[in-house]
């Protein structure tokens, strides 16, 4: 019986090296293939041009790079990019290239589907497949920097992990991609330039402080009171809000690195002032800033976007209270490469 391929880039450099002392080479060897596995982003043994073709016909014989391809790129009248990606198996993920004047941000996906049950996310509508693994990961960030360099003239500047998915749970895989594109045997990206964006799991926040982790945390927060995050994120029942809040004080404890908050600003939903009044005072726990996202629709019509008053009333009380406030307008919505929109609908 014929035994299966491993997937070469599950492998350590260490155990490359190994492979090929017991395959009778050189240990450096592993270190060369290594080098072209990440740092090259080799898609095929044959692209390794300085091994010899008896050793790539070993790794042939051994191995496989399982590397992603992006089926479909669309491409936004405001310069957004959303690449619809397949993965070795056939499924499929979505990322997203978003340029502004002074930088390009990759937003990628961690899963393949979603863990949670986030109402007015059209990702949660589909069901989690499975994790992402690290390589996975990496890929969608190449292929975003190669893009930043073909259309925008300059190399990918910010990753934020905001795509299909809850990046803490899938932890481990996103912590190794991390790794790996932080790394100089990667592509050497400041962790700083890194954003992880989860919607609130405080064992596994509690547990990215306890492992020092240099990236910066986001928060989908969206509602301060219990009753209404729960009506929209119904996972919030097994997370409430206080076990959130003692996580992000550990984390700012641990790191002394501010929180950002995402918060959708919805009609009838979150637009009152006991809402704002719940924001600030949750924003009082631990520094913060606080991103205010403009809504995009998924069909149904349930969410709407609040009024342009009851965002100003948020942005005047959170500002007169010292608090740094932005407000993100939504880019790529003609792709539905939209924040909350990613659904596989390319």
């Amino acid at each position: 019986m014929k035994s299966k391929k491993r997937d070469i880039r599950a492998l350590t450099k260490e155990q490359l090296r190994e492979f090929f002392v017991e395959s009778g080479d050189k240990a450096f060897r592993g270190n060369q293939v290594y080098e072209w596995l990440w740092s090259k982003g080799a898609h095929s043994f044959d692209n390794m041009t300085n091994i010899s073709k008896t050793t790539r016909q070993i790794l042939e014989d051994n191995f496989v790079i399982n590397h992603i391809s992006v089926d479909q790129m669309q491409r936004s009248t405001d310069g957004t990019i959303k690449n619809a990606v397949r993965l070795h198996d056939g499924l499929i993920v979505e990322s997203v290239l978003i340029p502004t004047p002074t930088r390009t941000t990759a937003c990628v996906s961690s899963q393949v589907g979603c863990s949670l049950d986030c109402r007015f996310c059209a990702t949660a509508r589909l069901k989690r497949m499975r994790n992402l693994n690290p390589d996975e990961i990496y890929d969608q960030v190449v292929a975003i920097d190669n893009e930043s360099r073909l259309y925008h003239n300059r190399p990918l500047s910010n990753i934020v992990f905001m795509g299909m998915g809850e990046p803490l749970m899938n932890y481990n895989n996103v912590i190794k991609a991390i790794d790996k594109i932080t790394s100089s045997e990667g592509l050497g990206m400041s962790p700083k330039r890194i954003t992880v964006s989860t919607s609130g799991v405080p064992k596994m926040i509690k547990k990215m402080a306890d492992d020092e982790v240099r990236f910066k945390l986001a928060v989908s927060l969206h509602s301060a009171i219990d009753e209404v995050r729960t009506a929209i994120m119904p996972f919030n029942e097994n997370f409430p809000l206080t076990d959130l809040r003692e996580a992000l004080e550990y984390w700012y404890e641990k790191t002394k690195s501010r929180i950002t908050y995402e918060y959708v600003v919805w009609k009838g939903i979150n637009d009152r002032k006991e809402d704002i009044n719940a924001l600030l005072k949750f924003c009082s726990y631990v520094p913060c800033k606080i991103n205010l996202i403009e809504y995009n629709p998924i069909d149904d019509g349930e969410f709407q976007q609040a009024s342009d008053s009851a965002i100003e009333q948020y942005i005047n009380a959170l500002e007169s209270r010292g608090f740094v406030v932005n407000v993100r307008r939504s880019r790529g919505k003609d792709i539905d490469a939209a924040c909350g929109q990613l659904a596989n609908k390319s």
